[in-house]
């Protein structure tokens, strides 16, 4: 009896450390964490060039941003990429970028490839803001709403969420930001 409760508890303790690995679903290849500015060594061979907006789009950014914070509150789901089912974080980012017909690829590692890099005082709204959470280069990424902060899928809450891209838990793990528009 008491190692079916034990075996019970292993089982438990696993889908937490499952679900706490977020989008770290990626073999890194670059050292920790991943120093600001990277240089894009190129698009998956999933991506096309033509997938990835360039230009000036005034409008865009607004209307990918409202997407998002209408999506607020949204459970996080490891690996969940839909509203009714939940999100995980480059999930979350794919989602509201197919809203707008921004084709981009699943993990945070390989939205990391695409765009062209942004420094961080030079963040603006619908930039990809990346860290290194869970695992070395870049395994966490939301959508910037503003120059200050940032809208995600977080594990440890459990909802898409609005946070501050300057804050001390943020900041220290921030990778790099990426403009897509």
């Amino acid at each position: 009896m008491h190692m079916a409760r034990d075996a019970s508890r292993i089982c438990t303790i696993m889908v937490f450390a499952i679900a706490a690995s977020a989008c770290a679903t990626h073999t890194p290849t670059a050292a920790f964490p991943h120093p600001a500015p990277f240089p894009n060594p190129g698009l998956p061979a999933s991506i096309k060039p033509a997938d990835v907006p360039s230009g000036p789009a005034v409008a865009a950014p607004t209307a990918l941003i409202q997407t998002a914070l209408s999506l607020e509150g949204v459970p996080y789901q490891w690996g969940g990429d839909q509203p009714s089912t939940g999100f995980d974080c480059s999930g979350f980012v794919q989602y509201v970028l197919g809203q707008h017909n921004i084709t981009a690829p699943r993990t945070a590692a390989e939205q990391f490839l695409i765009g062209k890099q942004v420094e961080l005082d030079q963040i603006r709204a619908g930039d990809l803001v990346f860290f290194s959470t869970v695992a070395p280069g870049a395994s966490h990424v939301g959508l910037a709403v503003s120059s200050e902060e940032f809208i995600h899928a977080p594990a440890s809450s459990g909802v898409v969420r609005v946070e501050s891209v300057r804050g001390s838990y943020w900041l220290s793990r921030y990778v790099g930001a990426r403009r897509i528009f």
